[in-house]
């Protein structure tokens, strides 16, 4: 199984932008789809962008369409997601995720691998 790590997250002022990082290891890590959900205190886990094994297909939860770019590298092992425009109410644990031999899905159960997350506060 892959084993999954987050970085990037921080505090960033409204209308900022953050990258954050998530580096695979133990796995093959084209054979993933990958996946960015967040948490919010007192929230359920709430999907944000999903990629496919190749990155020719993504999508979008509303919330972050048009200001979130999901993206990855397979030959390093890592998946991105670049955070424009960014909002208070996108202050959360931000959690990357892995579905082997699956299509990128918006649904937390069809995930087999989480990361620990990472942190992301947005001040106004």
């Amino acid at each position: 199984q892959v084993q999954l790590v987050e970085s990037g997250g921080g505090l960033v002022q409204a209308g900022g932008s953050l990258r954050l990082s998530c580096a695979a290891s133990g796995g093959t890590f084209s054979w993933y789809a990958l996946g960015w959900f967040r948490q919010a205190p007192g929230k359920e886990r709430e999907f944000v962008a999903t990629i496919n094994w190749s990155g020719a297909r993504v999508y979008y939860g509303d919330s972050v369409k048009g200001r979130f770019t999901i993206s990855r590298d397979n030959a390093k092992n890592t998946v991105y997601l670049q955070m424009n425009s960014l909002k208070p109410e996108d202050t959360a644990v931000y959690y990357c995720a892995g579905r082997k031999f699956g299509s990128g899905s918006p649904r937390v159960t069809e995930y087999d691998n989480w990361g620990q997350g990472t942190q992301v506060t947005v001040s106004s």
